[in-house]
């Protein structure tokens, strides 16, 4: 019996010293690898934070030993998902701010105000996310009540986009804001000689640039609550598009320090003094932050009648919009980037805007490439223009969202026939064959599953309209799924460390309560984020 018990002993100390080591295994589950062939597994083994293999569950159970074991228990295993386009730092920001998203009327947004500014009683009012188009009185509001409301107090109410706000008295003289001031890419709304609040894209900044700087605490304490959010959410790496420096070197030390663990790939804005930062100290790169990159804008939004369009607006025939700077701004800034070697990323929402940027570009990178530079919205594109993505290899990153919040007054500011190359996320795919995809949050909700939902079914939640909007241009799932994983790591130079569950990769993945490549549609916006894993790290679920 002895030499029986010794040899079981020595046979289970071989079978043990044979299995590799693994610091976990996630395992009876379905996942999604998201590799060349979209090929699925049972199960991911994770060693020092990267995917070290994938397989099926007796497999990986059979080849490695782990410290930490977790059965699926048959949920859905994707990798970390990627916004492509959002404004991290912006959205932080925004949760201490008052919260307009959703609002009916002016009226309410009073009443909202009122209750922010009793529970906050010092400095200024800040809030986002009001959008007229969602009122029954679609009119643009004047400051006339705020006025009366906050005499002593400066307000400043920033629409959904970001592209036009409302300003009270108190907040314009502080800016030196008069009757009859011009500026270029802004307007500031005058009626019956006086200011009514009203300021578009770039007369916005004259206003905001009053607004005293936040503390590193407020700072601090806007990036961990949207850390939590997002991971919430599922994102592991979101793209912030439009950073000073001085944000991105706050964000890096708290990386350093291992308060911010959120992938992040920052945007520069389109200032000289970014520019002098990043040709001085060069590419940043670390596995946490990716800085080769500045965010520039032809022009405003479609809602606010700031895209600059071709011919005039369909609902104002004697308006076109504007470009945000004069061609040779965005001529000179291509040049530059080009002879850096760094990404250009650019905003445009309008026909015309889309085609002084993309005829911009062309003249720089003279057909086919692999520079990336990228079209952030390529909302409203002429017929005659989506091949010139596929000629300069230019990469449209669309926000699904955008179709599905516009699509109710699209059509009145666009026309039956201009609208038809609006949104038209198929019609761009095909130019180069891939396209990442995003939320720009805050302007539309945090959630990728609205995302996914309406880059694939095209209706809103509430379900409208009943056929899609637009169906031709939907995306089928895989695309969808591909868009906000390896595409998205793909926009942003980062294909072979993330994007896919592969060997080598970082292990960046979520497990979710539902399928989304085989969900109902009605359920895909139900589908929950159970854990978050971020290198390894479980960052969120119990």
């Amino acid at each position: 019996m002895r030499k029986l018990y010794g040899l079981f002993l020595l046979s289970a100390l071989c079978s043990c010293a044979g299995k590799k080591q693994a610091d976990l295994l996630v395992y009876n589950a379905t996942v999604y690898t998201i590799d060349s062939s979209f090929s699925t597994a049972e199960a991911v083994a994770v060693k020092d934070g990267k995917i070290i293999a994938t397989g099926t569950t007796a497999d990986l159970l059979a080849q490695y030993d782990a410290t930490t074991k977790n059965d699926a228990q048959g949920k859905f295993i994707y990798p970390g998902l990627i916004d492509a386009h959002a404004h991290f730092l912006q959205y932080g920001m925004s949760l201490q701010t008052a919260n307009l998203v959703g609002t009916d009327s002016w009226e309410q947004i009073l009443q909202q105000l009122q209750t922010f500014a009793a529970a906050n009683p010092e400095g200024w009012i800040i809030g986002r996310g009001w959008d007229q188009n969602d009122w029954i009185n679609k009119e643009f509001p004047s400051n006339d009540k705020l006025n009366e409301l906050f005499p002593g107090r400066p307000v400043l109410l920033t629409r959904v986009d970001g592209h036009a706000a409302v300003a009270n008295q108190t907040a314009l003289d502080l800016a030196g804001v008069k009757p009859g001031f011009t500026l270029t890419g802004g307007t500031v709304e005058v009626k019956d000689g006086r200011l009514t609040g009203l300021l578009v894209d770039n007369a916005v900044d004259l206003v905001a640039a009053k607004i005293p700087t936040p503390t590193p605490d407020q700072v601090s304490k806007g990036l961990l609550a949207a850390q939590q959010n997002c991971f919430a959410m599922g994102l592991t790496t979101v793209d912030d598009c439009g950073l000073d420096h001085e944000a991105v070197t706050f964000i890096d030390s708290l990386q350093k320090t291992g308060q911010l663990k959120m992938r992040l790939y920052a945007m520069l804005s389109d200032a000289r003094k970014n520019y002098e930062f990043a040709f001085a100290k060069g590419k940043i790169k670390t596995d946490r932050l990716n800085v080769r990159a500045f965010k520039v804008y032809a022009d405003g939004a479609l809602g606010s009648r700031g895209a600059c369009l071709l011919e005039p607006y369909s609902d104002r025939k004697d308006w076109k919009g504007f470009l945000l700077s004069d061609p040779a701004h965005f001529d000179s800034v291509a040049n530059l980037l080009y002879s850096k070697d760094y990404q250009m990323c650019t905003h445009a929402i309008g026909d015309s805007g889309n085609r002084t940027i993309l005829n911009i570009y062309g003249k720089y990178l003279a057909g086919q490439n692999d520079r990336r530079w990228r079209i952030e919205h390529a909302q409203v594109v002429n017929e005659n223009d989506f091949k010139l993505f596929g000629q300069y290899s230019v990469i449209p990153s669309v926000q699904p969202t955008h179709a599905t919040s516009d699509m109710y007054w699209a059509g009145d500011r666009l026309g039956e026939h201009r609208v038809k190359g609006a949104y038209a996320f198929n019609d761009l795919l095909k130019q180069n064959g891939w396209i990442p995809l995003g939320t720009d949050f805050p302007v539309e909700d945090i959630s990728p599953f609205k995302t996914f939902y309406a880059a694939v079914v095209r209706k809103d939640a509430k379900g409208w309209p009943a056929q899609g909007y637009q169906m031709e241009n939907a995306l089928s799932r895989e695309e969808a799924l591909r868009g906000m994983t390896i595409w998205a790591a793909k926009s942003n130079f980062e294909e072979l460390e993330k994007g896919s569950l592969e060997a080598g990769k970082f292990a960046d993945f979520i497990i979710t309560d539902k399928d989304l490549l085989k969900a109902a549609p009605a359920e895909l916006l139900q589908i929950k984020v159970l854990a978050t894993y971020l290198q390894g790290e479980k960052v969120f679920g119990k």
